[in-house]
């Protein structure tokens, strides 16, 4: 059918702000959403209508169905609508707005031309549609892509003990500025892809109701754990995440900002783990506290000295017992006739030896734990009395 563009131009150029008006009152009657947005926000939303309805008619003109329709549309509005309002209510703007122009498609349609009209109607709404779509999801790619980049920053200065107002200020952006029971998980990169792990990873801490920070740097993969009630068992949900090899559990901190003592222990403990071949997977970094200290670590050394040495050392009897316990290879009738008491006596100091420092010498591996505490709690004393006794003068 032909058309003279010329001769109705101008009325429906008129009638297309007429229409965007309707579609404008009937979202405010039908949507509490668009109640809810502000004037300006309105405002946008209102051209957005327009820009469409003006779209639509330009699609229509071209006399071929067959072209595809743009998201053109959507481009009269600032990006930040796009946080304003979600794809439901840009796709229920869609549909008012089209119905609007059903209802009123006498006033956008030459004489005689309404039915194809809104036959065309139906595919462009559809399309229109579709091009919402691909903008929120193309919205979404980038700023998951910046949410991995900043959620890696905000690892890094976990691990580096960054507690400072950068962190708080990328946690906030982060929504973890409120999350507390936090605890830091570490292991071995796996054989895929980053956004594989994450996209595992995810899931699973959202089955378990966490959040969770995420960072791989090089071989190790870094999770850090938020709302956590047992990290131990939250591990075992995740270890399947993990590439070959030990993860390890850091101990649980009340919030972000102090994980980076989480973060120390996990990672301190991830180096030192291959000593204790049958360690269980995943194992806390405090059961290799032993093995830290061998490798270095001073505050495993401290922790050791404070949960082993000082506690039996506060009892003279307990850490004689121990001592001879260990020296004699855990024989009982040797202990009791190295201290000159009876075996039953020995018994009963394991016994508190054990419900004091939590630690099964019967136990080899138990055993060995408090043998290193004890050799490096020795030490320290030592240190302490030749750095407390006074220097000797020279010689006369």
């Amino acid at each position: 059918m032909e058309r003279d563009p010329g001769t109705e131009r101008e009325p429906v150029l008129r009638n297309i702000g007429t229409v965007a008006t309707f579609a404008a009152q009937r979202m405010d009657r039908e949507h509490r959403w668009y109640r809810e947005l502000s004037a300006e926000n309105r405002s946008w939303v209102a051209l957005v209508a327009q820009a469409g309805i003006h779209g639509f008619l330009t699609w229509y003109r071209q006399d071929d169905d067959s072209l595809p329709v743009t998201a053109d549309i959507f481009g009269t509005a600032p990006r930040e609508l796009a946080h304003a309002i979600t794809l439901r209510q840009t796709l229920d703007l869609v549909r008012t707005t089209m119905d609007e122009v059903e209802e009123h498609v006498e006033l956008l349609a030459p004489p005689g031309e309404e039915t194809r009209v809104r036959d065309s109607l139906l595919r462009y709404s559809r399309e229109v549609a579709f091009a919402a779509a691909q903008i929120y999801a193309s919205a979404a790619e980038s700023r998951g892509a910046w949410d991995a980049r900043l959620e890696s920053l905000v690892v890094h200065a976990v691990v580096r003990g960054e507690a400072d107002d950068t962190l708080q200020s990328r946690a906030a952006e982060l929504g973890w500025e409120q999350v507390t029971d936090v605890a830091v998980v570490v292991g071995a990169t796996p054989q895929r892809t980053s956004a594989e792990v994450a996209a595992a990873v995810r899931s699973v801490a959202a089955t378990s109701g966490l959040e969770v920070l995420i960072a791989v740097q090089g071989q190790r993969l870094i999770l850090v754990l938020g709302r956590l009630t047992d990290p131990m068992s939250t591990a075992e949900k995740l270890v399947g995440q993990f590439g070959s090899g030990p993860v390890v559990v850091g101990p649980r901190v009340p919030h972000l900002f102090a994980a980076g003592r989480s973060a120390r222990s996990a990672l301190s403990a991830l180096d030192a783990a291959a000593a204790w071949v049958e360690a269980p997977r995943p194992v806390l970094a405090d059961d290799l506290l032993a093995e830290r200290a061998l490798n270095g670590d001073g505050p495993a050394r401290r922790l050791l000295i404070d949960r082993v040495y000082r506690p039996l050392a506060r009892h003279g009897d307990l850490l004689e017992t121990a001592t001879a316990y260990l020296e004699c290879g855990g024989r009982l009738e040797a202990t009791s006739r190295q201290l000159f008491v009876h075996p039953n006596t020995v018994r009963y100091r394991l016994g508190r030896i054990a419900e004091t420092i939590d630690l099964d010498l019967t136990l080899p591996r138990e055993a060995w734990v408090a043998r290193v505490a004890l050799a490096y709690g020795r030490i320290a004393t030592q240190a302490q009395v030749a750095w407390r006794r006074p220097a000797e003068g020279p010689r006369l």
